[in-house]
C-alpha cells in the first residue's frame, strides 16, 4: 500500500485476557471405598495480553485491520490433583515508541520504547481452586470448588511516536525532505507542492565513523495544525520524542521567514507547551536562492533576539550541511547530558 495509507500511527484495539479455568470437585476412586479423599485439581490461569516491541514494524498498519485480540481461557482442573492448562497468551507486537492509553479515560497505561521490550497489558483471570485445596482436619470430604476468575476486556488506543534524536520542523515545501535525502539514506518523496510528505521518515545521519544520530522529517505544519488542520495533530506527536528541533525556514515561501518561525512556534505551543523547551537550531533552507551577503545579514538580523545557532543550508549545493550535522549532534549530546525529558 502506498501514499498516506502506508503509515498508521493510531489505532483503537480491543484487548481481552483469558478467563481462569474452574477448579474441579472430584474424589479418589479406590477399591472397596465408595468415596476416597478429595483430589480435584485447580483450574489453569487465563492467558495474558502482552505487548512486545519489534523494530521490524514502522507503523501500526498491521493492527488497523486486526482490532480484536483475545487471550485463551484456562482449562478446568482434573482428577488426581491435576492442574488445568494455562490459557494461551496473546502477543501484540508494536514498533518501539508506541504508547498505549485507556480508550475511556485517556490515561497512559504503558509504553514500549525498545526492541524486545515486553509489558503485560492485561493479566488473565486466576484459575479456581479444586476441592483438594479445601480439605482440612475438620473437613475431610469438601464438595466445593472455586470458579475461575473472569478475564478483563477493554478498548485501548495505541499511539506511535517516532523515536528520533532530532526533528525537522517547517511549513510544506520548506525543504525538509530534500535535506533528509542529502544527509541520510532515507528516500522521502520530494516535489514542489504541499504535503508531498504524507508520513514521517527517519534517516540515520553519520557524523563520524562511530557517531550517528536519527533525524525525522515531519510532514509540513500549517496554521491551526494543532486542531488537526492539514496533516496536523496526526503528525505533531512525532516531534514530542525528539531531543532537538531544527526549524526549517525557506526564503521562497509566501510567508516571510520570521512569520514562518512565529507560526511554527505558535502551533507547537498550542499542541504542547513542553515542545518549546527543547533545544533548537534555526536553518535558512534553500540558501542557493539567497546568495547575496546583505540579504543573509538581513535575515540573521531578524533573529538577533535568539541566541541559538543560525545556519544557511542548501540541499542542492551542499552548503552548510557539515556544519548542520555537527551542530545538531553537539546539541543532541548536550541535551542528553542535561537529560532533556521526552514528552
Amino acid at each position: 500500500m502506498g501514499g498516506r495509507y502506508a503509515f498508521i500511527d493510531e489505532v483503537k484495539i480491543w484487548c481481552e485476557s483469558g478467563r481462569g479455568g474452574d477448579g474441579m470437585i472430584h474424589f479418589r476412586r479406590e477399591k472397596y471405598v465408595d468415596r476416597g479423599g478429595p483430589d480435584g485439581g485447580d483450574g489453569g490461569d487465563g492467558g495474558d495480553v502482552i505487548i512486545v516491541g519489534n523494530s521490524k514494524y514502522r507503523s501500526l498498519l498491521h493492527l488497523k485491520y486486526n482490532p480484536h485480540h483475545r487471550a485463551g481461557n484456562g482449562k478446568p482442573g482434573g482428577p488426581n490433583n491435576k492442574k488445568g492448562a494455562r490459557g494461551k497468551d496473546v502477543i501484540i507486537e508494536v514498533p518501539p515508541g508506541t504508547v498505549i492509553k485507556d480508550a475511556e479515560t485517556g490515561e497512559v497505561v504503558c509504553e514500549i520504547t525498545a526492541h524486545g521490550e515486553k509489558k503485560v497489558l492485561l493479566k488473565g483471570g486466576k484459575g479456581g481452586r479444586g476441592n483438594a485445596f479445601f480439605k482440612s482436619a475438620t473437613r475431610q470430604a469438601p464438595d466445593i470448588a472455586e470458579k475461575g476468575q473472569p478475564g478483563t476486556g477493554k478498548w485501548f488506543i495505541f499511539e506511535l511516536k517516532l523515536l528520533a534524536d532530532a526533528g525537522l520542523v517547517g511549513l510544506p515545501n520548506a525543504g525538509k525532505s530534500s535535506l533528509l535525502r542529502r544527509l541520510s539514506a532515507a528516500r522521502p518523496k520530494v516535489a514542489s507542492y504541499p504535503f508531498t510528505t504524507l508520513e514521517p521518515h527517519l534517516g540515520v545521519v553519520s557524523v563520524s565513523h562511530s557517531q550517528t544520530f536519527v533525524l525525522a522529517d515531519i510532514p509540513g505544519i500549517i496554521e491551526n495544525a494543532h486542531e488537526g488542520r492539514g496533516l496536523g495533530i496526526q503528525f505533531l506527536r512525532h516531534i514530542e520524542r525528539t531531543k532537538v528541533l531544527i526549524f526549517m525556514l525557506a526564503p521562497d515561501l509566501e510567508l516571510p521567514v520570521r512569520s514562518q518561525w512565529e507560526l511554527l512556534r505558535k502551533e507547537l505551543r498550542k499542541y504542547n507547551t513542553l515542545l518549546l523547551e527543547k533545544p533548537f537550531l534555526i536553518v535558512f533552507s534553500k540558501s542557493d536562492l539567497i546568495p547575496a551577503e546583505d540579504e543573509r545579514r538581513k535575515l540573521i538580523n531578524e533573529f538577533k533576539d535568539l541566541t541559538v545557532g543560525k545556519l544557511f543550508v542548501s540541499s542542492a549545493t551542499g552548503e552548510g550541511l557539515n556544519e548542520l550535522v555537527n551542530q545538531t549532534y553537539n546539541l543532541i549530546q548536550r541535551a542528553e547530558l542535561e537529560q532533556v525529558p521526552a514528552i
